[in-house]
């Protein structure tokens, strides 16, 4: 017999364990009879589970603790919403019905519950990967400039950093765009006229931050700064329907998996490919997902229940939800955008936040009247305005001081930063020229270091050859981009797939790197995944 805390029982498809004490999910079989006392520990308990989830939560009412499915009937559904209004309402937090599910008495109702207008709003962060002409920057157009794509360009040209990117039709940067919802979880961009970013944040109360990526091999080093320097709490695998998993598709899928990050995938142009073509190209995606080392579950996503498995279970990273949509008709984006309204975040940037402040610069300006202005991922702590922080290393290994004198978050002037947010900061005493990215801001009270070489467990990815000692790759960690040299490795040489210890020396100047950062390193069609486990 199964014992209590290890039973797993089937909930329309859905495998349901006992209920944790840790999570943003409660079980509740029914209210009936709440005093005040109860109803004060009820909103406690709901705090706590919206604190755990940053800001969101979900409910299963009509679950016994072990999970067991008993459903509610009409009348004790109606007295457990009212009850949950009240508590929701004490809480500060507003929920919907996203689903009902048949128990064995009764229906099943799970509710998705949000902090009403949190200050700053929830934040969960996506990288955009696949393979170039995927769709991935059309799609993102149609997501947050609320329009559908003529086939011919349009909603890429609403996201387009550049004017080649427009006249190729493919991107080349890391550009970032703002999907919002408000409180009811209507989607904020379809709600203003055109795309503003200080508007969609203002008004949002969950904001999806899409990190657009190039998906052309020749722009691989774009990439990985776009996804280590972002740290993403999801990974979007865009592939169209028509190509199927080619060129870039396998090495974006490898990076976010090697990196921990949880993978969906979102198949375009499902309007012009013939259903014969389209299930070979999900055919070999598929094959490629469930491949040892990846390991994935895919499925495809049919309905608002999909919808709802697909977000409670992508953060622990098995399963592959799949999306099939057209940019051009519009199918299949109201269940993707439902999708991202209730995905919940990954990264606890809470507890991150209670660290010193540290970010790495990922973009520079000269902005006249202001003077230097850098751009960056808040990675730990907090900076209000006034602060002094030090920069660098600088090529002779030093740190130097600078002051912070204004901010901006989406375009939105603020007073105090914290982790987990992209910012842009003005600061003194520094000229354009003093800076590059790869540079780290740091609180002024940090023991700043500077790193020539480092010790690290590595593991070859790809490797037409042999890696030995005197092998100069181009290593990249968070939005450093530095040549290293190879000085010993054990064993001494290494072939794709080895795994072993590696000593690198920077080439051009040192770094600031901690123990436990992860970094792949490149050269040439070589691949390779490194953390550090020593500073020298």
């Amino acid at each position: 017999m199964i014992p209590l805390n290890k039973r797993r029982i089937l909930l329309n498809d859905e495998v349901m364990n006992r209920e944790e004490e840790e999570g943003n999910v409660e079980y509740k079989l029914k209210f009936e009879d709440v005093s005040e006392d109860k109803l004060r520990k009820l909103v406690t308990q709901l705090i706590y589970r919206l604190e755990e989830g940053g800001g969101e939560a979900f409910y299963e009412l009509g679950l016994m603790d072990d999970g067991t499915p008993i459903g509610l009937t009409d009348d004790e559904a109606k007295r457990a919403l009212e009850v949950f209004d009240r508590i929701a309402r004490e809480a500060g937090a507003t929920y919907k019905i996203i689903r009902k599910v048949r128990g064995q008495r009764g229906l099943i109702y799970e509710l998705h519950v949000r902090r009403f207008k949190d200050i700053p709003p929830i934040e969960v962060g996506l990288t955009l990967l696949g393979n170039v002409d995927a769709g991935k920057s059309t799609l993102k157009g149609v997501l947050v400039a609320n329009l559908l794509d003529d086939g011919d360009g349009l909603a890429m040209s609403q996201v387009a950093r550049y004017l080649h990117e427009i006249k190729m039709g493919r991107s080349s940067s890391v550009s970032i765009h703002l999907l919002g919802f408000d409180e009811d979880g209507k989607c904020v961009n379809d709600l203003v006229s055109t795309y503003d970013e200080a508007k969609v944040y203002l008004k949002s109360s969950k904001i999806i931050k899409l990190v657009d990526l190039a998906g052309h091999e020749r722009y691989l080093r774009t990439t990985l700064r776009g996804v280590l320097g972002n740290l993403p709490d999801y990974a979007m695998l865009v592939m169209g329907a028509n190509a199927g998993p080619i060129g870039s598709f396998k090495e974006h899928l490898g990076i976010a998996v090697a990196l921990k990050i949880p993978v969906f995938m979102v198949v375009t142009k499902i309007d012009i490919t013939p259903k014969e073509v389209l299930e070979q190209s999900l055919s070999k995606a598929f094959r490629i997902l469930k491949m040892p080392g990846v390991n994935k579950v895919p499925f495809i996503v049919k309905d608002m229940n999909d919808v709802v498995v697909a977000a409670k279970h992508l953060p622990h990273g098995r399963v592959a939800p799949v999306f099939l949509i057209s940019n051009v008709t519009g199918e299949g984006i109201n269940l993707l955008k439902a999708f991202l309204n209730i995905l919940p975040r990954r990264i606890d940037w809470k507890e991150k936040a209670k660290e010193d402040f540290m970010l790495y610069i990922d973009e520079k300006f000269n902005v006249t009247g202001v003077g230097l202005v850098v751009s960056g991922l808040v990675e730990s702590g907090s900076v209000s305005v006034g602060d002094t922080l030090l920069v660098g290393p600088m090529d002779d290994g030093s740190f130097v001081e600078t002051k912070v004198t204004s901010m901006h978050l989406n375009r939105v002037p603020i007073n105090l930063a914290l982790a987990g947010q992209t910012i842009t900061l003005a600061l003194s005493h520094l000229s354009y020229r003093d800076v590059r990215r790869g540079m780290v801001l740091l609180s002024g009270r940090s023991k700043a270091k500077a790193v020539w070489e480092f010790e690290a467990d590595v593991r070859i990815l790809h490797h037409p050859t042999t890696i030995k000692p005197g092998y100069e790759p181009v290593i990249h960690l968070r939005t450093i981009r530095q040549t290293a040299k190879l000085i010993k490795s054990e064993p001494e040489t290494m072939r794709s797939g080895d795994i072993g210890k590696a000593v690198f020396r920077f080439k051009k100047r040192p770094e600031f790197i901690r123990i436990g950062d992860v970094f792949v390193f490149r050269e040439g069609r070589t691949r390779g995944l490194g953390s550090v486990t020593s500073i020298r």
